[in-house]
């Protein structure tokens, strides 16, 4: 794996932990927000990202997403469990409520190929890179004479 992919995986690895250390002081997914955890990755054939996102109990009429350059934007809202008076929570961690997401791509993607599915709580986002084209570059040599 490459020093940088490790380095990423270390930051998200130490947020978790200082999430666990100290709960609601940081978290900011545990003041009553949401944001969903994603996963981006790159595959080759054909050439395209590909962005899986948590949204488990989203439903996906919810769900809206924009392709702005290198960048992928989730936005939705996830609705609350509705309450039970029976209930008495020992426990509350699973968010609800508006999110928003902007997720960095690290090349040109082509956005009027862009699919997405939804199944079992899993949003997945291809984005086929874009492809650019080549262009020949005529090289002209210096005339005498001329400056």
């Amino acid at each position: 794996m490459a020093p940088d992919r490790d380095l990423f995986a270390n930051f998200e690895r130490m947020r978790r932990e200082m999430d666990e250390l100290f709960g609601d002081v940081l978290s900011p997914s545990r003041r009553g927000g949401f944001t969903p955890a994603v996963d981006v990755y790159y595959a080759a054939d054909p050439p395209r990202a590909v962005v899986q996102a948590d949204l488990a109990g989203v439903d996906p009429a919810q769900v809206a997403l924009e392709v702005r350059g290198r960048e992928l934007v989730i936005a939705g809202r996830r609705r609350p469990a509705p309450r039970d008076e029976q209930r008495v929570y020992q426990q509350l961690e699973i968010g609800s409520g508006a999110f928003r997401r902007v997720v960095a791509l690290g090349a040109d993607v082509d956005e009027a190929r862009t699919s997405a599915t939804y199944e079992d709580g899993m949003l997945v986002v291809e984005l086929p890179l874009a492809r650019r084209a080549t262009r020949s570059v005529p090289v002209r040599g210096r005339r005498d004479g001329e400056s």
